[in-house]
């Protein structure tokens, strides 16, 4: 007797009204006793070659209405969890295919050739790229060159490469590189010139070190260009950062004054600035150094402060006087600075607090503190930039009545 699939689970299995977890299967589908699966009208065909075994995507044959209530439900589902009601659940924005615009590959010399790709799940094996549907084709369009590149340095190669298209095309960083004399200099300029790179570092282990980088490389931030440091936090996609920006800009309407926590390069803060005062705090050195110096550049109402969030959180007497607090904390959460502001009393001006996440988990743990002190959940939009995969991302709103 077959069972059918109700919902796809956080690691990407499909389950059944009973419980049963069936890996490969979406919603729709139906599983017969000996685990076969019959596909339904959400299973489709993954559009990928080296589905499934690299580890970059875990749902290519599930289908767009799969997609999004997946993504829609694992975010109610954790605030469920934790007993926090929500006023509404929105549907959840999708990034489209080939629109990655950050991603982390890794390379290495097998069989005489150079393998770069991402790792299979689970393992250390590395699957060859010959075609990606998440990757912006400006980043794909760098792996053979690549390729090229490293081919000429000899001897074991194990290296790292983050690609990020930056507002100057692709910005290109390769740790763990041993660059010896002068030819292997020249391949490097030679390389970033010929695919007009925007910039070429090198991490050998003492820290990035630039090898060519034509003009200062930036990312556009609110309208705002923004000194783009190495490693430095962006959102994967442009349609999932214009999804929750503009979420987050909506729900300020009428704030005057707002603290941007965990502010970065000024993902929020510099959209936000358009019409309130904004406090960008950030702990990163460079980050913080950055959306500092471009506040200053474009005359935004910005104040940057350089501070550590976790160590140090703001104290409920230092955000009083703000109309709205945002959110945006790293994957572990920010359950010091919510304590924080959980203690910031009813008579306080703040009346919104705005908390974006990449992890529902964490959400969710640190939202019941907010919930337990008054505060209201009365709106939640799930994102899922992060297309196929069974990572997410949300924007809450809270409010006090």
């Amino acid at each position: 007797m077959s069972e059918a699939i109700v919902r796809i689970a956080a690691r990407g299995e499909g389950v059944t009204a009973e419980g049963r977890h069936v890996r490969g299967a979406v919603t729709g589908d139906h599983v017969s006793g000996d685990g076969a699966i019959v596909p339904g009208p959400h299973h489709v065909a993954p559009p990928c070659r080296h589905f499934p075994q690299c580890g970059g995507c875990q749902l290519q044959q599930a289908d767009s209405a799969a997609l999004e209530q997946f993504v829609r439900e694992r975010a109610a589902m954790a605030a469920g969890g934790q007993g926090i009601a929500v006023g509404e659940v929105c549907s959840a924005e999708l990034s489209p295919p080939r629109t990655r615009r950050r991603a982390t590959l890794h390379a290495m010399r097998a069989g005489g050739g150079i393998l770069i790709g991402f790792r299979e799940e689970k393992s250390h094996r590395l699957i060859d790229l010959a075609e990606c549907h998440v990757l912006d084709p400006a980043l794909f369009a760098m792996v053979e060159p690549l390729r090229g590149l490293l081919a000429g340095f000899p001897g074991k190669l194990a290296v790292d490469i983050t690609l990020t298209l930056a507002d100057q095309g692709v910005d290109c960083l390769i740790k763990g590189l041993r660059v010896e004399g002068l030819k292997q200099e020249e391949a490097l300029l030679d390389f970033a010139g010929e695919h007009g790179v925007a910039r070429l570092a090198i991490d050998d282990g003492l820290g990035p070190e630039n090898r060519w980088e034509p003009e200062p490389v930036t990312i556009t931030l609110g309208g705002v260009p923004v000194a783009l440091p190495h490693g430095a936090f962006l959102q994967a996609t442009p349609q999932g950062e214009a999804a929750l920006v503009g979420t987050v800009v909506e729900w300020a309407q009428g704030s005057m004054v707002i603290a941007d926590l965990f502010a970065g390069l000024g993902t929020f803060t510099f959209p936000l600035a358009a019409s309130a005062k904004v406090l960008a705090v950030e702990a990163a050195r460079d980050a913080h150094l950055a959306c500092k110096a471009s506040a200053s550049a474009s005359k935004r109402a910005v104040h940057a402060l350089h501070r550590d969030l976790y160590r140090n959180p703001l104290r409920p007497e230092e955000v009083a006087g703000c109309d709205m607090v945002v959110l945006d904390p790293p994957r572990a959460g920010a359950r010091a600075q919510v304590e924080q502001l959980a203690q910031v009393p009813p008579t306080a001006k703040l009346a919104r607090i705005a908390y974006v996440s990449c992890n529902p988990a964490s959400w969710a743990r640190d939202c019941k503190a907010l919930v337990e002190a008054g505060w209201r959940c009365a709106e939640l939009r799930p994102v899922g930039q992060f297309l196929w995969s069974t990572h997410i991302e949300l924007a809450s709103l809270f409010v006090r009545d």
